[in-house]
């Protein structure tokens, strides 16, 4: 029997969040559309609400039917959810109809919010989500737009303008804000490049935001979740040009690590910057462990002069400051091996710049520690039979050793290119001033740990 003297009445903790509203097509795929939108949004720490202007029989490998809602009903959902939540942005993707893009920048005239414009035109299967006669119409929308951010093909269908470079997407950006836009953003995925670079083009200056292309062909909402996450951004309070730049990132991050569902290429990962924020203090707690394996185990036998450094990622590392790793380095002690400091994110450079280049070859990689090279360490990697790769600092380039904390990098890249498989060691030999080292990879803790040790042990001769 329970003990009823103890029951109580919780006292409730609002949250609140500002609203964003999303004006689109249902994707029951959940790649694109209003899902997105509402994925994405609620990453972002917004209150996603939603205005559904068609249902799509929708998935991976394109569009099996649409069903258009009449305009009224689309303004009904608008006028509803501006009428009670407090929408701080809104965002607009595919509206189908020339009623529906008439019925959105009416209301988009009045509102107290920016409108984020997302010319939704054909989809990334190549499936068409526009009326032809609906192109005219999205003239007047674009003149309510804070932002309009077009691909390629939807500039050139809204300008005339053919997107092919740099100059030509500055002058379709600035077409569009001719035509009304507050300010443009033409995302350049669907130009060709190795970099891909977006151009944002405001009344008094045109900025571009690059990155390095991913090559994959699961870039099915990409667009949906870019404007959904400057929306986002603007209704927590960003500046427009803050906004695009964290959007960019958003978007970048997810397509590289995209989900892989359905029998098509697969769609963006909308949460991928929320699940990477949550696994910060469990890639620190790991790496804290690892030490105290190693500071257990004495692995004297392996550490540099220079220390050894333990790194943990976070399972999207984009960036040094996304890895956790000791703030100094693993120092050899008259009684074993002892950390200087504690763990914290952003505290190794050279450690985790390499960790993260290896990772562009195997994003499973999170954990890597450096040792030190000599015979004895060379021999031992034999004994052990790891598969072992290494650089040669000779061949580096002088543009890279001029560019602050760019060998590692570049290491890493000539080591994993050169490689069969994935190694387990990577060697440097190094050079004059440069301590020769080993480089032990690991896609967990328990095994990075493992290897050290065993490493250690076998250079000990245990």
């Amino acid at each position: 029997m329970s003990d009823t003297s103890t029951q109580f009445t919780r006292r409730p903790a609002p949250v609140s969040k500002p609203a964003v509203l999303t004006v689109a097509g249902s994707d029951s795929g959940g790649g694109a559309g209003i899902q997105a939108d509402l994925k994405t949004i609620e990453a972002h720490g917004g209150f996603g609400a939603s205005a559904v202007t068609a249902v799509t029989a929708q998935h991976t490998r394109g569009v099996e039917s649409t069903h258009v809602l009449p305009a009224r009903e689309v303004g009904a959902q608008f006028d509803a959810v501006a009428a009670d939540l407090d929408v701080r942005a809104a965002k607009t993707g595919m509206l189908a109809t020339a009623e529906n893009v008439r019925t959105v920048a009416d209301r988009a005239a009045t509102a107290d919010f920016p409108v984020v414009v997302d010319p939704v035109m054909v989809a990334a299967s190549g499936d068409r989500l526009l009326d032809p006669d609906a192109e005219d119409a999205y003239e007047g929308l674009l003149a309510e737009a804070a932002l309009v951010t077009p691909n390629a093909e939807e500039a050139r269908v809204l300008t005339g303008i053919a997107v092919e470079d740099a100059d030509s997407a500055a002058a379709a950006g600035e077409a569009l804000v001719e035509m009304g836009a507050d300010a443009a953003l033409l995302t350049g995925g669907h130009v060709s490049g190795e970099t891909v670079r977006d151009t944002l083009v405001t009344p008094d200056r045109t900025r571009t935001v690059d990155h390095p292309r991913v090559e994959t062909d699961a870039t099915h909402g990409s667009g949906c979740a870019l404007s959904a996450a400057i929306a986002a951004r603007l209704a927590l309070g960003d500046d427009l040009p803050a906004a695009v730049e964290a959007g960019v990132e958003f978007v970048a991050r997810a397509v590289r690590y995209n989900l892989d569902v359905g029998e098509g290429p697969g769609a963006v990962h909308h949460t991928v910057g929320l699940r990477n924020r949550a696994a910060r203090e469990p890639a620190a707690e790991a790496v804290s462990e690892v030490v105290g394996r190693l500071v257990e185990a004495d692995v004297s036998a392996v550490v540099p002069e220079v220390g050894t450094n333990v790194v943990g990622a976070t399972p999207y590392a984009e960036s040094v400051g996304e890895t956790a790793a000791v703030e100094g380095r693993i120092t050899r002690t008259l009684s074993g091996v002892r950390p200087t400091r504690g763990v914290r994110f952003g505290a190794s450079s050279h450690v985790a710049r390499f960790l993260l280049a290896a990772r562009e070859f195997d994003p499973e990689l999170r954990f890597a520690a450096n040792c030190r090279f000599d015979a004895d360490v060379e021999a031992a990697l034999d004994a052990l039979g790891w598969p072992v790769a290494e650089y040669d600092r000779d061949a580096e380039p002088d543009a890279v050793k001029e560019r602050e904390g760019s060998t590692m990098q570049w290491g890493a890249r000539r080591a994993f290119e050169a490689a069969a498989g994935t190694p387990v060691a990577v060697v440097d030999r190094g050079e004059v001033g440069k301590e020769a080292m080993t480089k032990l990879v690991a896609s967990d803790p328990a095994t990075l740990a493992d290897r050290v040790v065993g490493l250690a042990e076998a250079v000990a001769g245990e």
